[in-house]
């Protein structure tokens, strides 16, 4: 088992209530590795300063650095390789190349920057509001060669496209109130008097009715806001997370099968439900206007099988002229990964470390 750490090892303000990092790898005993990002730059600050900030015992655990995403002549960094490793005791177990154009599925943090593409010929476009979750659900769009996909910062204008995407949300409230704040809701509607298309995925679902209630105050002071109002349903916010996975398909033209999960704390009730967008078991779920022009669905995941993939793009106003397997593309690359951790670390020092042979009450 590999344990991801959070953040910083060295967050000395969050360190008493630790449950991610050095915290954590204390309490279960197992050997740590600092992996630093050089194309940040201060690669060496980095590691000594993290380092330094450990206690006694922590530092102990930490076995040795891998410097990570590096592009030039690595004759220009064996000197200050050697000098880490003198200054610090621990080894350097490897440099891993700087691999472009990896699809990865992110955690927290949004890509930066946009796939370079020579003949994208939708336009998408989503809000990049400050508590966004599951954005990866729209990395298929990201790197389709017929989309042209790009998030929308804090401040930017709105720019013309054939498809808006609201994605998930953390504090679907609060992200509304952003939305408004930054002009989306006029901007949704202006977009939709011309004929383009807008999905909603889980939080975004929520944001396209007619209310969103909390109750039970778990996203901020119990109360009401308003949607946006382009669906007519309302959610409540329960205390009980709905949290599984599913399968099925779109009530799109021919049906196309999804596969994926929800994860979500709202019931979404409302005479728009009567048009759902997907059928997971058998079950109507989501909801299409009466126009076709808003699809939402609590469903993530939904862009990740070809067909499906295939069918969203033409209803947005584009057949694709190229064939896209998400799933095959991110396979490869994690391959690719895997080749270069295979080539540039030293996996025979790593395994050392492992605790292949523990007693029970040695792994407990």
């Amino acid at each position: 088992m590999i344990v991801e750490g959070a953040g910083s090892a060295a967050e000395v303000n969050l360190r008493a209530r630790d449950i991610a990092n050095m915290g954590f790898a204390e309490v279960v005993d197992c050997p740590v590795i600092i992996v630093a990002d050089i194309d940040r730059g201060g690669v060496f600050a980095h590691l000594v300063g993290t380092l330094e900030l450990l206690s006694p015992s922590e530092q102990a655990r930490v076995k040795g650095f891998v410097i990570n995403r590096f592009r030039g002549d690595m004759s220009l960094l064996e000197s200050g390789l050697t000098w880490l490793e003198e200054r610090t005791g621990k080894p350097v177990l490897g440099v891993l190349p700087y691999l472009h154009g990896l699809y990865l599925d992110a955690e927290d943090a949004l890509p930066k920057g946009q796939e370079a593409k020579t003949n994208a010929k939708l336009r998408v476009i989503a809000p990049a509001y400050p508590r966004i979750s599951n954005h990866n659900d729209l990395d298929p769009l990201r790197f389709h060669p017929d989309v042209d996909f790009r998030f929308v910062g804090p401040h930017d204008a709105v720019p013309s496209c054939d498809l808006i995407v609201l994605p998930g949300s953390k504090a679907v409230q609060a992200d509304l109130n952003w939305l408004r704040t930054m002009g989306w809701e006029e901007a949704i509607r202006r977009h939709l008097r011309y004929g383009g298309k807008v999905i909603g995925i889980c939080g975004g679902l929520q944001m396209l009715g007619t209310k969103l209630n909390d109750p039970l105050g778990l996203e901020g002071a119990p109360g009401s806001a308003p949607g946006l109002g382009l669906l007519d349903y309302e959610t409540t916010l329960a205390a009980e997370k709905n949290l599984e996975n599913v399968s099925g398909m779109l009530t799109l033209p021919g049906t196309p099968a999804i596969a994926g999960y929800r994860i979500h704390m709202g019931v979404t009730h409302g005479p728009a439900m009567q048009r759902p967008s997907t059928r997971l078991a058998e079950t109507p779920e989501g909801a299409i206007s009466e126009d076709g022009q808003i699809l939402a669905t609590y469903c993530h995941g939904l862009f990740d099988q070809p067909e499906a993939l295939n069918a969203l793009l033409e209803w947005a106003g584009h057949k694709p002229s190229a064939s896209f397997d998400p799933n095959e593309r991110r396979e490869r690359d994690l391959d690719r990964l895997a080749d270069a951790v295979e080539q540039h670390m030293d996996l025979a020092r790593l395994a050392e470390w492992l605790p292949a042979l523990r007693t029970p009450k040695e792994t407990l």
